[in-house]
């Protein structure tokens, strides 16, 4: 048998696209950053051809988009979409939440303790990226319990899908006065899954998601308010 297709070298372009995967999730490019292929390539010591593969893996996973007139760039946000991508999250993350409370073992309670534990001090510390990655590490352990690692996988993309949003969320809440909302959820889904409580679980998780969304909802208004403002 012949092969008609080469393969191509994807270690290089798996380089690049983890490289900006990571900017993008870090809030180092921020939604609506252009993605121009040659000036990328130069800053990752590359040639153009894995930087352009990168940006189209981008695409497909949701975290880039063309735009007319600019080419790629960070996928913007949306109120449909925050609307459409927290409604699919809420669905699937309350299921997980109640089956991982039922099957839980106190080893992975305390591992979910000490995420609370290191999310709270980087609240208290202002560190935006390590809230966000406590507090999933702190759902990982409750949903990898479920023991359906399908659910996780497709969680876990709905997150990097929606980490623009939840860095919006998390930076709006650290400075609002008297704001609680960015620990009271996670602080209540520890105590439902030590008491092994499925149900209780699962409506923390939803109360958690719809808060969620209320608050970037609102601040995604006051971001559009003030850019609609300043181009007058």
């Amino acid at each position: 048998m012949t092969l008609s297709k080469r393969l191509e070298p994807t270690l290089l372009t798996d380089q690049v696209y983890a490289v900006l995967h990571e900017s993008i999730i870090s809030g180092e490019l921020p939604a609506g950053s252009r993605l121009r292929v040659r000036d990328l390539a130069a800053q990752v010591g590359t040639s153009v051809m894995p930087v352009r593969e990168a940006i189209r893996r981008l695409e497909e996973a949701g975290l880039a988009e063309r735009e007319p007139h600019k080419g790629a760039v960070v996928k913007g946000l949306t109120l449909q979409e925050l609307v459409h991508v927290y409604g699919v999250r809420r669905l699937l993350e309350g299921e997980a939440a109640r089956l991982g409370a039922e099957r839980i073992t106190a080893e992975d309670c305390d591992a979910m303790q000490a995420e609370y534990d290191a999310m709270v001090t980087a609240i208290t510390e202002r560190r935006v990226v390590d809230i966000l990655d406590h507090d999933e590490s702190l759902l990982a352990i409750l949903y990898d319990a479920a023991g359906n690692p399908v659910l996780v996988n497709m969680i876990r993309t709905l997150w990097q899908r929606c980490r623009a949003y939840k860095i919006v969320g998390a930076q709006g809440t650290l400075y609002a006065e008297g704001e609680d909302s960015l620990w009271r959820y996670q602080k209540r889904l520890v105590a439902a899954a030590r008491q092994q409580d499925g149900v209780a679980a699962r409506t923390v998780s939803d109360a958690s998601l719809d808060n969620a969304t209320l608050r970037i909802r609102a601040l995604l208004a006051v971001q559009d308010d003030e850019e609609n403002v300043g181009a007058f």
